[in-house]
């Protein structure tokens, strides 16, 4: 039989996954356990974490598919500034046992519902708040990176951004600048972490559970304002994350999955 030489990319190699236990995170989880890689998860909240391994171990498997389902979690708040590095710290000794199983690939799609506020009711302190999982997070697991992982082009960081990040919607000025921000950031730790490669994703709408409280005309918009006329789902934008881990000669880029939201 021809060596698998495309399919097996990801098999066996060790991923963390932040913000998998729902949305595009939960996709990204269950698309590198198909892939046949080893999986940690991490969140906020260990009842959270708890329900979506259940998912993701009874997710429908091939039947010719008898490697062994290997997933993992690890609670790490990241909300916190003055605990958010002896948080991630404590987290990569455990997901590593103590460096001795580095990992391979870490994909950060970790947000907070951050409210939206009216340009009159904006402060220092809300600005301050809405970069602490957006920016200040990902850019301290790059501090720890070259610790705990192997320094290989084989070797992949991918943040997200989002696609306000280069089209605005009224409203969403702050979003829209931590969005640019974290491209930037991506750009800028490729050329620092190298030889490992950083990349960042940029969705556009995609429905996941953050979308259920959105009323009918909301929605309707928002698929209007796209060329296929469809919300994203999970799994279409999954899709970029695994090509990032994958291709082992992009970093420093932007890959978006927008729907042409950015055409219209």
């Amino acid at each position: 039989m021809a060596t698998r030489t495309y399919l097996n990319k990801l098999k066996g190699s060790r991923i963390l996954i932040f913000g998998a236990t729902s949305g595009i995170g939960f996709a990204v989880a269950e698309a590198s356990l198909e892939s046949g890689a080893n999986v940690i998860i991490s969140g906020s909240r260990q009842a959270k974490l708890d329900h979506t391994i259940t998912r993701l171990l009874g997710a429908p498997r091939d039947a010719s598919d008898h490697n062994p389902v290997v997933v993992r979690s690890h609670v790490c708040d990241l909300s916190d500034c003055s605990t958010m590095e002896r948080n991630l710290a404590a987290l990569m000794e455990a997901v590593t046992n103590g460096k001795a199983d580095k990992l391979d690939h870490i994909i950060f799609t970790a947000g907070d519902a951050l409210p939206l506020l009216p340009m009159a009711e904006i402060t220092p302190v809300y600005i301050q708040l809405a970069a602490t999982v957006r920016f200040i997070a990902p850019m301290m697991i790059a501090k720890l990176l070259p610790t705990y992982m192997h320094n290989s082009a084989d070797s992949s960081f991918t943040i997200t951004s989002g696609v306000n990040g280069t089209k605005p919607s009224p409203g969403w000025a702050i979003i829209a600048g931590y969005s640019a921000a974290q491209e930037g950031l991506a750009k800028g730790l490729a050329v620092d972490l190298s030889p490992v490669r950083v990349n960042c994703v940029s969705p556009g709408s995609i429905k996941t559970e953050l979308f259920n409280g959105l009323s009918e005309e909301v929605l309707e918009s928002m698929r209007q304002a796209s060329l296929t006329k469809r919300l994203g789902r999970p799994e279409d934008v999954a899709e970029a994350y695994l090509y990032a881990m994958r291709d082992g000669f992009v970093t420093g880029s932007i890959l978006h999955s927008n729907g042409g939201r950015l055409l219209t």
